[in-house]
Protein backbone atom coordinates (compact mmCIF):
# COMPACT_ATOMS: atom_id res chain seq x y z
CA UNK A 1 0.00 0.00 0.00
CA UNK A 2 1.66 3.40 -0.95
CA UNK A 3 2.00 6.41 1.93
CA UNK A 4 -0.78 8.08 -0.03
CA UNK A 5 -3.65 5.44 0.29
CA UNK A 6 -2.46 4.66 4.04
CA UNK A 7 -2.35 8.93 4.61
CA UNK A 8 -6.00 8.42 2.76
CA UNK A 9 -7.14 5.75 4.76
CA UNK A 10 -6.29 6.67 8.04
CA UNK A 11 -8.04 10.30 7.22
CA UNK A 12 -11.02 7.96 6.16
CA UNK A 13 -10.74 6.20 9.60
CA UNK A 14 -10.63 9.01 11.48
CA UNK A 15 -13.59 10.50 10.06
CA UNK A 16 -15.80 7.48 10.72
CA UNK A 17 -14.23 7.85 14.45
CA UNK A 18 -15.83 11.23 14.80
CA UNK A 19 -19.06 10.24 13.04
CA UNK A 20 -19.67 7.32 15.24
CA UNK A 21 -18.90 9.41 18.86
CA UNK A 22 -21.15 12.20 17.95
CA UNK A 23 -23.55 9.70 17.00
CA UNK A 24 -23.35 7.61 20.18
CA UNK A 25 -21.51 9.66 22.66
CA UNK A 26 -18.89 7.83 23.07
CA UNK A 27 -16.66 5.29 21.32
CA UNK A 28 -14.01 2.34 22.73
CA UNK A 29 -10.86 1.44 21.19
CA UNK A 30 -11.51 -2.82 21.62
CA UNK A 31 -14.65 -2.04 19.53
CA UNK A 32 -13.48 0.35 16.89
CA UNK A 33 -10.74 -2.03 16.69
CA UNK A 34 -12.83 -5.17 15.69
CA UNK A 35 -15.38 -2.91 13.72
CA UNK A 36 -12.74 -1.08 11.16
CA UNK A 37 -10.67 -4.00 11.57
CA UNK A 38 -7.10 -2.13 12.43
CA UNK A 39 -5.04 -2.77 15.49
CA UNK A 40 -5.82 -1.24 18.75
CA UNK A 41 -2.93 0.97 18.79
CA UNK A 42 -4.15 2.03 15.28
CA UNK A 43 -7.00 3.22 16.67
CA UNK A 44 -5.00 4.57 19.85
CA UNK A 45 -3.25 6.70 17.48
CA UNK A 46 -6.33 8.19 15.66
CA UNK A 47 -7.43 9.04 18.87
CA UNK A 48 -4.79 11.01 19.83
CA UNK A 49 -4.65 12.77 16.55
CA UNK A 50 -8.61 13.88 16.73
CA UNK A 51 -7.53 14.89 20.27
CA UNK A 52 -4.37 17.05 18.83
CA UNK A 53 -7.78 18.74 16.25
CA UNK A 54 -9.93 19.41 19.48
CA UNK A 55 -12.66 16.67 17.91
CA UNK A 56 -12.72 14.57 20.53
CA UNK A 57 -10.84 13.74 24.46
CA UNK A 58 -9.15 10.46 25.15
CA UNK A 59 -10.96 8.73 27.97
CA UNK A 60 -9.60 5.38 29.58
CA UNK A 61 -10.30 2.74 26.83
CA UNK A 62 -12.14 5.18 24.70
CA UNK A 63 -13.24 8.62 23.50
CA UNK A 64 -16.01 11.35 23.26
CA UNK A 65 -16.98 13.74 21.08
CA UNK A 66 -15.84 17.68 22.05
CA UNK A 67 -18.53 19.86 21.50
CA UNK A 68 -17.21 23.00 19.12
CA UNK A 69 -17.74 26.05 16.90
CA UNK A 70 -19.07 23.68 14.44
CA UNK A 71 -21.00 20.64 16.42
CA UNK A 72 -23.58 21.09 19.40
CA UNK A 73 -24.99 18.47 20.19
CA UNK A 74 -29.22 18.16 20.44
CA UNK A 75 -30.90 18.45 23.94
CA UNK A 76 -32.40 14.98 22.84
CA UNK A 77 -28.75 13.79 22.81
CA UNK A 78 -28.21 15.46 26.09
CA UNK A 79 -31.59 13.36 27.32
CA UNK A 80 -29.57 9.89 26.82
CA UNK A 81 -26.33 10.49 27.54
CA UNK A 82 -24.43 10.33 31.41
CA UNK A 83 -28.33 10.77 32.66
CA UNK A 84 -27.60 8.36 36.24
CA UNK A 85 -24.25 11.06 36.94
CA UNK A 86 -26.40 14.32 35.80
CA UNK A 87 -29.50 12.99 37.83
CA UNK A 88 -26.86 12.73 40.76
CA UNK A 89 -25.27 16.39 39.98
CA UNK A 90 -28.91 17.95 39.31
CA UNK A 91 -29.66 16.62 43.25
CA UNK A 92 -26.71 17.96 44.45
CA UNK A 93 -26.96 21.42 43.12
CA UNK A 94 -31.00 21.63 43.71
CA UNK A 95 -29.58 21.39 47.56
CA UNK A 96 -27.64 24.26 47.27
CA UNK A 97 -30.66 26.66 47.05
CA UNK A 98 -30.54 27.94 50.32
CA UNK A 99 -32.74 31.31 51.27
CA UNK A 100 -32.83 32.03 47.32
CA UNK A 101 -35.99 33.14 46.46
CA UNK A 102 -35.56 33.94 42.72
CA UNK A 103 -33.45 31.72 41.02
CA UNK A 104 -32.16 31.31 36.86
CA UNK A 105 -32.50 28.09 35.16
CA UNK A 106 -30.23 27.85 31.92
CA UNK A 107 -30.87 25.73 29.00
CA UNK A 108 -29.47 21.98 28.80
CA UNK A 109 -30.92 18.31 30.13
CA UNK A 110 -28.95 18.75 33.56
CA UNK A 111 -30.45 22.66 34.24
CA UNK A 112 -33.73 20.56 33.43
CA UNK A 113 -33.29 18.33 36.03
CA UNK A 114 -32.07 20.30 38.32
CA UNK A 115 -35.37 22.60 38.07
CA UNK A 116 -37.52 19.16 38.65
CA UNK A 117 -35.09 18.62 41.53
CA UNK A 118 -36.32 22.19 43.38
CA UNK A 119 -37.87 21.88 46.11
CA UNK A 120 -42.06 22.38 46.31
CA UNK A 121 -42.72 23.26 49.35
CA UNK A 122 -41.91 26.44 49.59
CA UNK A 123 -42.51 30.20 47.01
CA UNK A 124 -39.95 30.15 44.33
CA UNK A 125 -39.48 32.16 41.11
CA UNK A 126 -37.81 30.57 37.93
CA UNK A 127 -36.54 32.84 35.46
CA UNK A 128 -35.46 30.76 32.34
CA UNK A 129 -34.78 30.45 28.75
CA UNK A 130 -35.61 26.90 28.28
CA UNK A 131 -38.90 25.78 27.16
CA UNK A 132 -38.69 22.48 28.57
CA UNK A 133 -37.96 23.84 31.87
CA UNK A 134 -40.44 25.77 31.79
CA UNK A 135 -42.64 23.18 30.47
CA UNK A 136 -41.63 20.87 33.34
CA UNK A 137 -42.98 23.88 35.91
CA UNK A 138 -45.69 25.37 34.91
CA UNK A 139 -47.78 23.15 36.87
CA UNK A 140 -45.74 22.90 39.96
CA UNK A 141 -48.05 24.77 42.88
CA UNK A 142 -45.89 27.16 44.99
CA UNK A 143 -43.59 28.18 41.45
CA UNK A 144 -43.93 31.16 39.53
CA UNK A 145 -42.24 30.58 36.40
CA UNK A 146 -40.77 33.45 34.13
CA UNK A 147 -39.98 32.39 30.42
CA UNK A 148 -37.63 34.71 28.68
CA UNK A 149 -38.83 35.96 25.35
CA UNK A 150 -36.55 35.76 21.76
CA UNK A 151 -35.73 33.43 19.00
CA UNK A 152 -36.09 29.48 19.94
CA UNK A 153 -33.23 27.65 18.43
CA UNK A 154 -34.60 24.38 17.73
CA UNK A 155 -31.65 22.23 19.00
CA UNK A 156 -31.76 23.10 22.08
CA UNK A 157 -35.40 24.52 22.55
CA UNK A 158 -34.64 27.86 24.37
CA UNK A 159 -34.44 31.56 23.72
CA UNK A 160 -31.87 34.14 22.55
CA UNK A 161 -30.80 37.31 21.23
CA UNK A 162 -31.33 40.45 22.32
CA UNK A 163 -35.01 40.11 23.07
CA UNK A 164 -33.89 37.67 26.08
CA UNK A 165 -30.66 39.29 27.37
CA UNK A 166 -32.55 43.00 27.78
CA UNK A 167 -35.37 41.50 30.16
CA UNK A 168 -32.75 39.04 31.62
CA UNK A 169 -30.83 42.40 32.73
CA UNK A 170 -33.77 43.58 34.39
CA UNK A 171 -33.40 41.05 36.83
CA UNK A 172 -31.40 40.87 40.23
CA UNK A 173 -31.79 37.13 40.51
CA UNK A 174 -30.49 35.47 43.99
CA UNK A 175 -28.85 32.47 42.61
CA UNK A 176 -28.24 31.38 39.13
CA UNK A 177 -28.04 27.43 37.72
CA UNK A 178 -25.57 27.48 34.66
CA UNK A 179 -24.45 24.79 32.18
CA UNK A 180 -21.52 25.10 29.27
CA UNK A 181 -20.13 23.02 26.45
CA UNK A 182 -17.04 23.43 28.39
CA UNK A 183 -14.94 23.99 31.44
CA UNK A 184 -11.48 24.45 31.70
CA UNK A 185 -9.29 26.12 33.65
CA UNK A 186 -7.35 28.17 30.77
CA UNK A 187 -10.00 29.23 29.18
CA UNK A 188 -13.35 28.95 31.35
CA UNK A 189 -16.78 28.35 30.35
CA UNK A 190 -17.29 28.11 26.77
CA UNK A 191 -20.29 27.26 24.04
CA UNK A 192 -20.29 26.83 20.85
CA UNK A 193 -23.22 29.80 19.58
CA UNK A 194 -22.44 33.56 20.49
CA UNK A 195 -26.35 33.89 21.27
CA UNK A 196 -26.04 31.37 23.91
CA UNK A 197 -23.00 33.06 25.00
CA UNK A 198 -24.37 36.13 25.59
CA UNK A 199 -27.47 35.02 27.61
CA UNK A 200 -25.42 32.96 29.65
CA UNK A 201 -23.18 35.88 30.43
CA UNK A 202 -26.40 38.02 31.52
CA UNK A 203 -27.39 35.86 33.91
CA UNK A 204 -24.09 35.09 35.48
CA UNK A 205 -23.96 38.83 35.91
CA UNK A 206 -27.77 39.56 37.17
CA UNK A 207 -27.12 36.50 39.77
CA UNK A 208 -25.66 36.98 43.28
CA UNK A 209 -24.30 33.51 43.11
CA UNK A 210 -23.24 31.03 40.29
CA UNK A 211 -23.49 27.14 40.72
CA UNK A 212 -21.98 25.32 37.35
CA UNK A 213 -23.39 22.18 37.38
CA UNK A 214 -22.21 19.52 34.57
CA UNK A 215 -20.69 16.22 34.49
CA UNK A 216 -16.82 15.03 34.30
CA UNK A 217 -16.97 14.77 30.15
CA UNK A 218 -17.58 18.84 30.26
CA UNK A 219 -13.70 19.76 32.27
CA UNK A 220 -11.04 20.08 29.96
CA UNK A 221 -13.42 20.54 26.73
CA UNK A 222 -13.29 24.26 25.43
CA UNK A 223 -15.97 25.59 22.65
CA UNK A 224 -16.05 29.19 20.95
CA UNK A 225 -17.51 31.29 23.15
CA UNK A 226 -16.14 32.38 26.37
CA UNK A 227 -18.98 33.21 28.61
CA UNK A 228 -17.58 33.50 32.14
CA UNK A 229 -14.11 33.00 33.88
CA UNK A 230 -14.09 30.04 36.54
CA UNK A 231 -13.69 32.86 39.39
CA UNK A 232 -17.37 33.79 38.57
CA UNK A 233 -18.32 30.44 39.90
CA UNK A 234 -19.66 30.14 43.98
CA UNK A 235 -19.79 26.16 43.29
CA UNK A 236 -19.56 23.53 40.65
CA UNK A 237 -20.84 20.51 41.22
CA UNK A 238 -19.92 17.49 39.09
CA UNK A 239 -19.36 13.79 39.89
CA UNK A 240 -16.42 11.71 41.20
CA UNK A 241 -15.81 11.05 37.77
CA UNK A 242 -13.80 13.82 37.74
CA UNK A 243 -10.41 12.76 39.43
CA UNK A 244 -9.92 14.32 42.73
CA UNK A 245 -6.83 16.13 41.82
CA UNK A 246 -7.98 17.86 39.06
CA UNK A 247 -11.76 18.90 41.35
CA UNK A 248 -8.51 20.33 43.57
CA UNK A 249 -6.95 22.28 40.77
CA UNK A 250 -10.52 24.40 39.72
CA UNK A 251 -10.94 25.29 43.43
CA UNK A 252 -7.78 26.95 43.84
CA UNK A 253 -9.39 29.53 41.37
CA UNK A 254 -11.90 30.36 43.52
CA UNK A 255 -15.15 28.13 43.56
CA UNK A 256 -16.31 25.18 46.20
CA UNK A 257 -16.01 21.99 43.69
CA UNK A 258 -18.75 19.15 45.17
CA UNK A 259 -18.37 15.59 43.67
CA UNK A 260 -21.18 13.06 43.75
Amino acid sequence: MTTANTARTAEERQREIVRRARATGSVDVTALADELGVAKETVRRDLRVLEDHGLLRRTHGGAYPVESAGFETTLAFRATSHVPEKRRIAAAAAGLLGDAETVFVDEGFTPQLVSEALPGDRPLTVVTASLPVAGSLAEAENVSVLLLGGRVRSGTLATVDHWTTKMLAGFVIDLAFIGANGISRDHGLTTPDPSVSEVKAQAIRSARRTVFAGVHTKFGAVSFCRFAEIGALETIVTSTLLPAAEAHRYSLLGPQVIRV
